[in-house]
């Protein structure tokens, strides 16, 4: 009885392995988005996808590519590959008919590669970027008793931190072993110039080099997080991404003053803000509760869209110009994500459909800028007189409302009135012309018998008018008018003096609803001369004031909007009369408007939970939730790229499935879980943890057998060596002369520029150059006109900040040579340096190893300091032959006429040559 079990038993497990077999239980999965989507990617999406959908067939969404086709048939169908259409169109051999059409066939092995796909189930996956990050599981290094500090291995000797477990997992799999630590001097100007823009001083370096603590590089580390250029530095960096510049961009590119919110930036990583609030502050700033000025400010990130204010243009045009360019923007920098093609179509290649990019679009089409020459709406800084004067009305409505919550509401209203004038009606928007014009397409004119209409205003409490407008005409009125041209009159009211603009405060009688308002002007004296409106508003009346007239208070409000003050763009939300609905632009056209939509994100990402209301708010805190796959991921990737030259995904502008997949997928996800979950969004612990791995540490030369295996050091078995930043050489040439200066904050400024950049045939502005200390202070301060920026940062790779640029692009050209060698900032540096050269040595060679060391913080090698020396031999001996050349070279504002020698000459050169040696302008 017992051998008939064993044999039924033996016989079930053949009959087992054979129905696995048969099934493919035991066959290797494909996996879809390392094998099936490349491939469909390649070969099929441009005909079947987001732009196109041919014969009714998708293979952009699952749903898509399994439901039926134009034939009534689905193309696939799972568990079934031989019945499926996609596999027989794709083996043809009739080019008429065969897939993919007017292209070549799929390769036998890649056509095997999705029938088995299609027989295991056609099972569909996200994309890794957009799947919820999980921190993984940290690699074991070493032996077993080395991990746990009993013996010695290689291995966890040489790993500092986590990082260092991934890196050597990899290393291990190709074969390859880490290279040994930088030497001090080279890692304590690499890790300088990484954390705060700036090379080390000598004595700095001096001091760690001779420091034997253990922890003396940890110390270097914590040193350069507190110091205020690390602010600077890494602000340098954020500015691209926020499109940062002085000027408006487009043809006339004038002046925008934007620079509070350049200095946020370098207080906000200073202080370490948390990135998730970081992130929330710069989108959604103003829908913070009682928002402060600071948070105000930081809006700024998105008022750095150009406007286009020159004659002729359409201001709604551009606003929605501007709005995109919001949409895609945020996708851009905290996203990592293509977004911007699904403006027309949905993506072709990612989860993202044409109705879900103006679902997002919808939470910004609320913002008030309406591509005005003003800039509005802007933040107000009063001046302290204008100050005291707002607190003395503040503290007014306090006594006169007995409802403390309500005073201070009234408050709160008033004071945003005066600080930002909002909410208001831009004359624009004016319709029904009568005599009238939009004077330059920007603001509404009208002369004698003239009129217009503004639509749909609510007036139930709201019984003052403001209005702010200009006038070359005398003696003249304009009457307001409810619901018609002809109807009851609200107010007459006359012109104000001829001269420059004026806010005016008119006291309207009490009307409940919404209605159409007329203005009409009667202007007999001057009858061609032009009424220019820019804006009206109606506003509460103030408690205690009359109703009819105006009161002491209602007066003291209107001297407070007339104030002149300081002003910076900032982001606001319009409401009831100024909402806007969203439609989906038909082809991308903003003329062609088709379904309405309401504001939510992607339905390929997690949902907002009920809790985040469907504002920028709701929005900005979503992007920072622990759910959401691609916001710190991002962040991370970014922040690595700018210590290792390269992301871990090396397109850190798309983490999509087009952009290059991530060198260490694990290595990601735990930084980014980390930065979550341990480090709370401290930038600065993550970058100490980077800075602090051993992978960080490595020296970056490489063996020819390394450089072959691995030639971009995707590997990471060396360090990073890479060509400084534009800011990065433009500020290490100032600091090694000795001229930089450290102010903080405050309006650009206008540096040495060559004559001729600036073309300003519109208002004839001109670069006035700094005076004092603003001369030298770093590349960041530096006043940036989009359409001239300044000459030697654009040539060493900077953008023009038109739109958010995502990763610079390095070269290497002989222009760059050129800047260093003949730039006056360059050549400045270059004699400053030659003076210091000059009092550090007695002779040539001395004096050489002097200013090299300063430059490298290392002795100059044997046969580099004979080229040097020789080089300076050679310039003495010209400026000795040639004596008027050394005072061409060497003259300048403040120089001793008497220090003027052929040997300062020739320092000056040599200086001027070390400072533009390819070590000197690169990270080692």
């Amino acid at each position: 009885m017992k051998t008939q079990w064993i044999l039924v038993g033996l016989m079930g497990v053949g009959l087992a392995f054979t129905l696995s077999s048969f099934l493919g239980i035991f066959e290797k999965r494909v996996d879809y988005n390392t094998q099936v989507k490349p491939l469909l990617n390649k070969n099929c999406i441009a005909c079947h996808g987001g732009v196109k959908k041919a014969s009714g067939f998708s293979l952009l969404f699952k749903q898509e590519a399994l439901a039926p086709a134009k034939s009534g048939k689905p193309a696939i169908i799972p568990g079934d590959a031989d019945a499926s259409e996609m596999i027989r169109r794709l083996t043809l051999t009739d080019p008429d008919e065969r897939m993919p059409l007017d292209h070549p066939a799929l390769k036998p092995d890649e056509i095997e590669l999705l029938r088995n796909w299609i027989d295991q189930g056609a099972e569909w996956g996200d994309h890794w970027a957009y799947q919820p990050v999980q921190k993984p599981d940290v690699p074991k290094i070493g032996t077993f008793l080395s991990r746990l500090g009993i013996t010695h291995d290689e291995e966890t000797d040489w790993a500092k931190n986590e990082i260092d477990h991934f890196v050597l997992d990899k290393l291990k799999q190709n074969e390859l072993k880490p290279s040994p630590e930088a030497d001090r001097a080279t890692l304590i100007r690499r890790v300088s110039l990484d954390l705060t823009g700036l090379p080390p001083t000598e004595k700095e370096a001096t001091d760690f080099i001779n420091d034997n603590d253990p922890n003396a590089y940890e110390k270097v580390v914590d040193r350069l997080l507190q110091s205020p250029a690390y602010g600077e530095r890494w602000t340098g960096m954020w500015l691209d991404l926020a499109r940062y510049a002085d000027t408006k961009g487009y043809e006339r590119d004038p002046g925008r003053k934007i620079w509070r919110y350049r200095d946020w930036l370098i207080k906000a990583f200073n202080a370490d803000k948390p990135f998730d609030q970081f992130t929330v502050e710069q989108l959604a700033g103003d829908l913070l509760p009682k928002p402060t000025d600071d948070q105000l400010v930081a809006t700024g990130f998105h008022r750095n869209t150009m406007t286009n204010d020159e004659g002729g243009t359409q201001d709604e045009e551009f606003r929605t110009a501007a709005v995109i360019d919001r949409v895609n923007t945020t996708w851009d920098v905290f996203q990592g994500t293509t977004f911007g093609c699904v403006q027309c179509h949905s993506h072709p290649y990612d989860p993202f459909t044409n109705e879900e990019y103006y679902k997002y679009l919808a939470f910004f089409n609320n913002t008030r800028d309406e591509d005005v020459t003003s800039d509005t709406p802007t933040l107000r800084f009063l001046k302290p007189a204008d100050s005291t004067r707002l607190a003395t009305l503040q503290q007014y409505i306090r006594q006169s409302v007995a409802n403390p919550k309500q005073a201070q509401t009234t408050v709160d209203q008033v004071t945003h009135l005066v600080r930002t004038i909002e909410p208001k009606i831009n004359s624009h928007d004016f319709d029904q012309y009568v005599n009238a014009s939009l004077l330059d397409a920007k603001y509404f004119g009208f002369q004698d018998k003239g009129s217009c209409r503004i639509k749909q205003v609510t007036l139930t409490g709201r019984p003052r008018m403001l209005i702010r407008w200009g006038t070359k005409a005398e003696n003249a009125t304009v009457t307001l008018h409810q619901d018609r041209l002809d109807g009851p009159v609200l107010a007459t009211i006359p012109t104000p003096k001829p001269g420059k603009d004026t806010v005016q405060m008119i006291p309207l009688p009490a009307v409940q609803g919404r209605h159409n308002l007329y203005l009409s002007l009667n202007s007999t004296k001057k009858p061609k001369e032009w009424v220019q409106i820019k804006w009206v508003a109606f506003a509460p009346i103030l408690p205690g004031q009359p109703q009819n007239t105006l009161g002491e208070q209602d007066k003291l409000l209107s001297d407070l909007l007339n104030a002149d003050a300081e002003q910076t763009p900032i982001l606001l939300d319009g409401s009831g009369d100024l909402f806007r609905e969203t439609h989906v632009f038909e082809r991308g056209n903003w003329l062609v408007k088709g379904k309405l939509v309401k504001p939510d994100v992607p339905n390929s990402l997690p949902k907002m939970t009920t809790e985040l209301p469907k504002n920028r708010l709701g929005l900005a805190r979503w992007m920072v939730s622990r759910d959401q796959p691609l916001t710190a991921r991002v962040a991370v990737n970014r922040f690595w790229e700018q210590l290792f030259g390269t992301g871990i995904v090396e397109t850190v502008e798309d983490m999509g499935t087009q952009g290059i997949p991530p060198t260490h997928r694990e290595l990601l996800d735990y930084l980014a879980a980390d930065f979550m979950d341990t480090d709370h969004w401290s930038v600065k612990k993550l970058l100490k943890k980077l800075v602090m791995s051993a992978t960080y540490r490595q020296q970056s030369t490489a063996s020819p057998e390394l450089l072959a295996k691995d030639p971009y050091n995707k590997l990471l078995a060396r360090g990073p060596r890479v060509r400084l930043s534009s800011e990065a050489v433009h500020d290490q040439a100032l600091a090694v002369s000795g001229l930089l200066s450290h102010k903080l904050y405050g309006p650009s400024v206008m540096p040495i520029q060559p004559d001729g950049i600036w073309q300003s045939p519109y208002d004839g502005e001109t670069w006035k150059q700094s005076t004092g200390e603003d001369l030298h202070r770093r590349a960041l301060y530096t006043y940036w006109k989009r359409t001239a920026p300044y000459p030697s940062m654009v040539t060493f790779d900077s953008p023009s900040r038109e739109f958010c640029q995502l990763r610079r692009l390095r070269t290497n050209t002989p222009l760059q040579a050129l800047v260093t060698l003949n730039d006056p900032v360059y050549v400045e540096a270059a004699q400053h340096l030659a003076e210091y050269m000059h009092q550090h040595g007695q002779s040539p060679s001395q004096q050489i190893q002097a200013g090299f060391k300063r430059l490298m913080l290392r002795e100059v090698s044997p046969k580099k300091l004979a080229v040097l020396v020789r080089l300076y031999q050679t310039t003495e001996q010209y400026y000795q032959k040639q004596p008027g050349q050394a005072e061409n070279l060497l003259d300048r504002p403040g120089m001793d006429c008497s220090a003027i020698s052929p040997q300062l000459a020739a320092l000056t050169v040599t200086a001027n040559t070390m400072m533009n040696l390819d070590e000197v302008v690169t990270k080692e």
